[in-house]
């Protein structure tokens, strides 16, 4: 048993995982956190990390049959055989992701924030406060503080 990679039709990932997984093939989709932007707000949705990408866990004989599946197009060939992903590597991926969801998300009093939408659109503010879904901002700027969704801010710092 090793890990193999197979192309899938575009944003179809999370659809072929479900269906291998309804075959009894256990899968690795790796996702992470990508802000949207639509007019009125920004977002953060689950997207796959290797666009048109998933991992799968079974022996060589059964990946090619995956290719029978909906939504599946190839298996990935490295030297004419079906290419082996070390189980290190799925590994790294996920720690990776990991460390990665845990710095987007978190925020910290005094953290400098930058407003992402919205008539206070680049602004930037200090944290007050943190709730649920509210931010308590201190916008020295303009000598005011205001509440801001979590979801429509952003970490001026990059990680």
């Amino acid at each position: 048993m090793n890990w193999y990679a197979l192309y899938t039709t575009p944003r179809a990932e999370k659809q072929v995982e479900i269906r291998l997984k309804q075959t009894g093939i256990k899968t690795y989709l790796p996702l992470h956190l990508a802000p949207r932007r639509w007019s009125d707000r920004i977002k953060f949705v689950e997207m796959p990390f290797y666009p048109s990408y998933i991992f799968v866990y079974t022996n060589e004989h059964k990946v090619r049959d995956c290719v029978s599946v909906e939504g599946v197009v190839r298996v990935i060939f490295y030297n004419g055989s079906p290419a082996i992903i070390a189980e290190r590597e799925i590994v790294a991926i996920q720690s990776f992701l990991e460390l990665v969801r845990a710095k987007e998300l978190t925020y910290s009093l005094n953290e400098d924030v930058l407003i992402a939408c919205g008539s206070l659109k680049n602004v930037s503010g200090k944290i007050k406060r943190i709730g649920k879904k509210l931010l308590l901002l201190h916008l020295e700027q303009i000598g005011i503080t205001v509440s801001v969704a979590i979801d429509q801010v952003k970490k001026t710092k990059s990680i």
